[in-house]
Formats: structure tokens, C-alpha cells, sequence
């Protein structure tokens, strides 16, 4: 479709930095799941204290996995 575009692969060293950021990107996406059942909640009653657990104990981890990698990590604000 587009001939002068060259496909683009990952290297093995942009494959490599995504395996090592991988605890990162997992505990990331636990976070949005637990954010996202808040959110879910909020229609049937709002969110119990085991909802604001979860979401507490995922920004933990979030925290834990940049830290061992090295990354910044930002500061969560969520609003309820």
C-alpha cells in the first residue's frame, strides 16, 4: 500500500529494554484494571473499602517495579 515506506522491525536491544520494563508495564496495567473497577462501582453503590485495597496495593506495586528498574515514578492523585 504505501512502497516507499521500509518495514520497520524492533531490534534486539528495543526487544530487550521491553522484556526488562515488562514488571513495569504489567504492574501498570494492574493498576488501570483496579482503576477501572472504581469507576464500574461507582454505578452499583460506589467503590468498598477492598476497591480502594486494590487500587492502593496496585499503586504499590507500580511503585516497586520503576524502582527496580530505575525509572521516575509519578505521583498518583486519584479522584473519588
Amino acid at each position: 500500500m504505501f512502497p516507499d515506506l521500509d518495514p520497520i522491525e524492533p531490534t534486539a536491544s528495543d526487544l530487550a529494554a521491553i522484556e526488562a520494563e515488562w514488571p513495569l508495564i504489567a504492574a501498570e496495567l494492574d493498576l488501570v484494571d483496579a482503576e477501572i473497577s472504581l469507576i464500574y462501582a461507582a454505578d452499583h453503590g460506589g467503590p468498598t473499602a477492598l476497591d480502594w485495597r486494590r487500587v492502593r496495593r496496585a499503586e504499590r506495586r507500580v511503585v516497586r517495579a520503576a524502582a527496580s528498574i530505575g525509572a521516575p515514578v509519578t505521583p498518583f492523585r486519584l479522584v473519588a
